[in-house]
């Protein structure tokens, strides 16, 4: 057993901290072990601050735990630190959503650089290059593949991304109706782009079991337009939870099954939700390729259902938090979750080898990108390091449609945040396919400019001498 100090940063997601919790709880090679939440969010640290100890004495784990406002605290003498923060909330993503809306873009599609978590994500890194070198640093807040590229060419730190956008192959595979625990796979690629190049079902290809739930459900499962059964209020929490889950449940939607088409290969989790720009023009269009009653979650009618879900998860913690007589061991539960931030910690202290899917510098892995671009593959972790690894290479024609526009993306996105230059914003929207004029497009970055909540970004991009010499 060794016992080690967590840091984990952006510790208000109380549903995410107790899901940590309970994976420490249940990992024996941590007993001892120290847990700093850090959170700026006092109401929220607090939940956590009350859950965590009262979840441990109920489980009878060997740990300890601090909260704080200050970072520093939480990073000193820590050996891993988890960064799972985001500066801006999902309520505030919903009404930036709603002003994007109103210049012309169909809700939420446009990109505009992740300015904050980019900033906040290479301040974590800096303040650990001061305090704790040494650690590894576990980034599990968006934006992933952006971030991670940023931090490992700016700074020496450890560093491994994880997202759980590859677990839409369990999805996958419920649905086809195979054990799960048959299959071998492997989905290489970007975050949020990634692509199931080996599909085994008892060493056997799987790929034939797919083809055949396509031709004979796949239309069954497309028009179904139900999300459960009718609710008995439009706030009521079950109807609510059912239609989150029904609107992410997008796997082996049309969108999904029309890129295997294209492509020759299935596109797992996140990537189904960025295939193609045909697929978010409006509501029908996303009703048509993602599901019939609620056209996935990025849709008017999905986010904010989303969004509610997520305070439903708060207001039942606070619950929790707030009777002292709650049974948080079945409330919570006592299984392992499906996130791998502590295996990955075990394997690497206690030397608990084992397969995962982490984002980490490609160093030749995936051939067609530079070693400094941070792709997400296979690796197994044990107590040497990680030993990542791909099996074959992408197809070409993946390549070319998505994995080198998104590396191209990727790449402007930080040239954009290292130099300040506005300009690079514009040419984002410009370059977006719903864009019809120049106007349009100068209107809503500026129009964003002057939201309160990006003053700071206003501030950060600034247009260049020769943009306002020659302004027109």
């Amino acid at each position: 057993m060794t016992s080690i100090k967590l840091g984990v940063i952006g510790a208000g997601s109380a549903v995410f901290s107790m899901g940590l919790v309970k994976d420490v709880c249940v990992t024996e090679g941590l007993s001892g072990s120290h847990i700093s939440f850090m959170d700026i969010d006092k109401k929220r640290l607090g939940l956590v601050g009350k859950l965590a100890p009262r979840y441990a004495d109920q489980f009878g784990a060997d740990l300890t735990f601090d909260t704080t406002f200050d970072r520093r605290t939480s990073l000193e003498d820590a050996d891993f630190v988890i960064n799972t923060a985001a500066v801006l909330g999902h309520q505030t993503q919903l009404a930036i959503r709603e002003i994007i809306a109103k210049h012309g873009y169909y809700y939420g599609r446009l990109r505009l650089g992740s300015y904050h978590n980019l900033r906040l994500m290479m301040d974590v890194a800096r303040d650990m290059e001061r305090i704790c070198p040494e650690a590894w640093l576990i980034q599990s807040g968006n934006p992933v593949f952006d971030g991670c590229t940023l931090m490992t060419r700016e700074t020496n730190l450890k560093i491994i991304g994880l997202c759980h956008g590859h677990l839409g192959i369990l999805d996958v595979c419920e649905k086809i109706g195979i054990d799960r625990d048959r299959v071998t796979w492997q989905a290489p690629g970007l975050n949020h782009n990634i692509w199931l190049t080996h599909f085994l079902y008892d060493g056997e290809d799987a790929y034939p079991i797919l083809d055949k739930w396509i031709s004979t459900k796949g239309k069954e499962f497309w028009n179904d337009e139900s999300a459960t059964s009718p609710p008995t209020s439009e706030t009521d929490k079950n109807y609510v939870r059912a239609v989150n889950r029904r609107a992410w449940d997008i796997d082996l939607s049309r969108a999904a099954v029309n890129a295997y088409r294209m492509y020759g290969l299935l596109p797992i989790g996140d990537t189904v939700r960025r295939l193609g720009w045909w697929e978010h023009t409006d509501i029908d269009a996303k009703r048509y390729w993602f599901n019939r009653a609620w056209g996935g979650q990025d849709s008017h009618l999905g986010w904010p259902f989303y969004v509610k879900a997520l305070d439903m998860r708060l207001t039942e913690m606070e619950r929790l938090a707030n009777d002292d007589k709650s049974d948080l061991l079945a409330a919570i539960g006592t299984g392992r979750p499906r996130e791998q931030q502590v295996p990955i910690v075990d394997a690497l202290v206690n030397d608990k080898e084992g397969h995962f899917q982490v984002n980490v510098p490609n160093r030749a892995v995936l051939k067609g990108l530079p070693d400094d671009v941070v792709v997400e593959v296979p690796a197994v972790i044990n107590k040497s390091g990680i030993h990542h690894y791909v099996k074959g290479d992408l197809p070409r024609n993946i390549l070319l449609n998505a994995i080198y526009p998104d590396w191209l993306r990727m790449e402007r996105v930080l040239h954009a945040f290292n130099s300040g230059d506005r300009a690079m914003l514009l040419w984002d929207i410009l370059d977006d396919h719903q864009t019809r004029t120049y106007n349009q497009a100068m209107g809503v970055l500026e129009g964003i400019m002057k939201i309160r909540e990006y003053e700071d970004m206003a501030e950060h991009y600034k247009w260049s001498e020769r943009w306002l010499l020659l302004k027109t």
